[in-house]
C-alpha cells in the first residue's frame, strides 16, 4: 500500500454551533475557529472535519442543505471560510468538508423547483411515488421516527425522507444529480480543502421499490464515478460514514486499488450498548469481551486491503467518558484509558472536540431542555406507545446526540468561555472544573494524554503500520493486545472497570511508552491492574 498522509493524521472534528462564537449570539462561528487554531495546533492535529457550515435552515443543524456554495449566515461568511482554510494551512491543518449529498433541505432551489409539477425538471431530482392503496407507497422508515414519505398536496404523490421530512432524499440514478454534485465538490476542492467526510454515503445507492437502503448494488459504481470525477487524482483524504459496513463491504470502499474511498466509518463497537433487534434507545450494558472481539476483528481483517478509522466520539453520539468509563470518580483516569486504548490501534484516530479535555454528558430531566430532532421525536412517539417518561429520558441521557453537542469549555467563566451570549444549548455546569484553561496548566492533564499520544504516532511506526494481536488469556474487563513490526514489539493494556484486575505480562521487564498511573518498571510476570489504568509498554 503506498503512503498516504492521512494514515499517520489524527483527525478532530468540529461541530461549529458549540464550538467558539465571536460575536454573542449563542452560536458558534467560524471567526471561532480561527481564533482557536493555535490551540489544535498545540495539541498536534493534522486535520479538522468540519460539520456542515453550508447554507441551511437548521431542520437537523446543518445536515439539511439548502446551497451548497454558501455558508450559514450565523456561522459567517464564504470569506471567513477561505480565511480558516488558508490560517488552518500556516499550521499544517486541512479542513474536512462534511459532504451531505443523500439528501437536501426542502428549501434547497432542486426541491422548490421539484414539488412545482410533476413534469418540472427537476422533478426527478428527488425520489417521488404514488400512494399505494390510498396510502404510504411502501414501509420504509424514517431514522427520526415515522414512515420515509411524505405526502406534498400539490402533485399528489410521496416524496422520500430517510430522515426528517425536510430532509428529501436525493434520486442518485439520475445522471444529473450525480453531475451536480461532483461540481459542487470541484468547488470545494478549488478552495483548498483536505477531503470530504461523507455523510450517511452508504444511503445513496437506495432501491426504494425494493425496501433498500444501505449498500445497494449500483452504490460502488457512483462512488468510483464521484473519485473519476472529483479528488480521485488529488492528495485528499476521504471517510466514508457507512453504519451497516462489515470488514468484507468496508474493503469494497477503502481498498486502493478500487478509487473509491480512503478510508470508512463502522460503527459495529457504537451498537453493543443496545439491545439485540431494537433500536439505540433500548439500552443494555457494555459487555467488555464484546468490545475486544469487535475492535479485534476490525483491527485485522483489512489487511493491505483497507484502511480503519478509531473514534469513540462524534456529533451523533454520547461522550465515551460518562458512557462507558467513569465520569464522577475516575474522571480523569477513565478519559486516558480510552485515549491510551484507542490511539495505540491501528488506523486514523478522530478527537470530537472536548474528549481531549474530558468533557461529559449531560443529562436532561424534562424534554423541554432537548434540542435534537431526534430525541424530541423519539420522546413523543415513545410516550404515545406508553413508555415511561423515567425510561425515556433515561435513554435520552445515555444516548441522545445533545450529549455530544453541549458548548466547548474554555475556561471557568460564564458560559464556559464558549459566548458571551445565551447559547444555543445548555452548557454543562462542570464547566467550573472540566476546561481548556485547567487542562493547559496542568501537566498530567488529559489534554497533555492526547497531545502526547498525537506525538508517539507521529515518531512511531509501528503504530501506524504494525500487526495486532489480541491477548486473549486475559480478565473479561483487561483489554490487552500486542503492536508489533519488525523486531519492535509493544504491549497495551487497558482495564476498563472501576476495581481492580490481575494481568499477566506477556514478558517481563519494558520500557513504559505511556501510562495514565505512576508505574514502576521493571514490571513483574503478574501484576495488578488499578481502576481504569492503561499504558503502552516497549517490550
Amino acid at each position: 500500500m503506498k503512503k498516504k498522509w492521512w494514515q499517520n493524521s489524527v483527525v478532530y472534528q468540529i461541530y461549529p454551533r458549540s464550538f467558539q462564537d465571536t460575536d454573542g449570539d449563542g452560536i458558534g462561528d467560524l471567526k471561532g475557529i480561527i481564533s482557536r487554531l493555535d490551540y489544535l495546533q498545540n495539541l498536534g492535529i493534522d486535520a479538522i472535519w468540519l460539520s456542515p457550515v453550508y447554507q441551511s435552515p437548521n431542520d437537523d443543524n446543518g445536515y439539511d442543505i439548502s446551497d451548497y456554495r454558501n455558508i450559514m449566515t450565523e456561522f459567517g461568511s464564504m470569506a471567513d471560510m477561505e480565511e480558516l482554510i488558508a490560517e488552518g494551512k500556516k499550521r499544517n491543518i486541512r479542513m474536512i468538508m462534511d459532504l451531505v449529498v443523500n439528501h437536501t433541505s426542502d428549501e434547497h432551489p432542486w426541491f422548490v423547483e421539484s414539488k412545482k409539477s410533476r413534469d418540472n425538471d427537476y422533478r426527478d431530482y428527488y425520489i417521488w411515488r404514488d400512494a399505494v392503496d390510498g396510502g404510504v407507497p411502501n414501509g420504509l422508515r424514517s431514522t427520526f421516527s415515522g414512515t420515509a414519505w411524505e405526502f406534498d398536496e400539490t402533485t399528489g404523490q410521496y416524496f422520500l425522507h430517510l430522515f426528517s421530512k425536510r430532509q428529501p432524499d436525493l434520486n442518485w440514478e439520475n445522471e444529473k444529480v450525480r453531475q451536480e454534485v461532483y461540481e459542487m465538490m470541484n468547488f470545494w476542492i478549488d478552495k483548498g480543502v483536505g477531503g470530504f467526510r461523507m455523510d450517511v454515503i452508504d444511503l445513496i445507492g437506495k432501491i426504494p421499490d425494493q425496501e433498500i437502503t444501505g449498500n445497494g448494488p449500483k452504490l460502488h459504481d457512483y462512488l468510483q464515478e464521484m473519485n473519476e470525477s472529483t479528488f480521485g487524482d488529488k492528495d485528499l483524504m476521504t471517510v466514508g460514514e457507512t453504519w451497516g459496513a462489515t470488514p468484507e463491504i468496508a474493503k469494497l470502499y477503502s481498498n486502493p486499488e478500487r478509487n473509491e474511498l480512503s478510508m470508512v466509518f463502522q460503527f459495529e463497537h457504537v451498537g453493543l450498548d443496545q439491545q439485540e433487534g431494537k433500536d439505540k434507545w433500548d439500552l443494555k450494558p457494555l459487555e467488555i469481551p464484546d468490545l475486544k472481539i469487535a475492535l479485534s476483528k476490525w483491527q485485522n481483517s483489512l489487511g493491505s486491503e483497507g484502511w480503519n478509522s478509531l473514534f469513540w466520539n462524534n456529533h451523533d453520539l454520547p461522550r465515551i467518558v460518562s458512557r462507558w468509563g467513569s465520569d464522577q470518580e475516575y474522571h480523569e483516569k477513565s478519559a486516558k484509558m480510552f485515549a491510551i486504548l484507542l490511539h495505540m490501534m491501528k488506523g486514523t484516530p478522530y478527537i470530537y472536540q472536548g474528549e481531549e479535555i474530558g468533557m461529559t454528558n449531560y443529562p436532561i430531566s424534562n424534554i423541554s431542555e432537548a434540542e435534537d430532532i431526534e430525541t424530541i421525536n423519539m420522546y413523543h412517539e415513545r410516550m404515545e406507545q406508553g413508555y415511561s417518561e423515567e425510561d425515556i429520558l433515561s435513554s435520552i441521557n445515555a444516548k441522545g446526540r445533545d450529549n455530544a453537542r453541549t458548548p466547548m469549555q474554555w475556561d471557568d467563566t460564564e458560559n464556559g468561555g464558549f459566548t458571551t451570549g445565551k447559547p444555543w444549548l445548555h452548557v454543562n455546569p462542570n464547566y467550573k472544573n472540566i476546561n481548556v484553561q485547567s487542562e493547559l496548566v496542568d501537566p498530567n492533564s488529559i489534554f497533555y494524554t492526547y497531545q502526547k499520544l498525537i506525538k508517539l504516532r507521529k515518531q512511531n511506526e509501528i503504530i501506524v503500520w504494525g500487526d495486532y494481536e489480541l491477548l486473549e488469556n486475559t480478565a473479561d474487563e483487561v483489554f490487552a493486545y500486542i503492536r508489533e513490526l519488525g523486531d519492535e514489539k509493544w504491549l497495551i493494556a487497558a482495564n476498563i472497570s472501576n476495581h481492580e484486575n490481575e494481568f499477566n505480562m506477556p514478558s517481563e521487564g519494558g520500557e513504559v511508552v505511556i501510562s495514565n498511573y505512576d508505574i514502576n518498571i521493571p514490571l513483574v510476570k503478574t501484576i495488578v491492574l488499578r481502576p481504569y489504568e492503561a499504558f503502552a509498554v516497549r517490550l
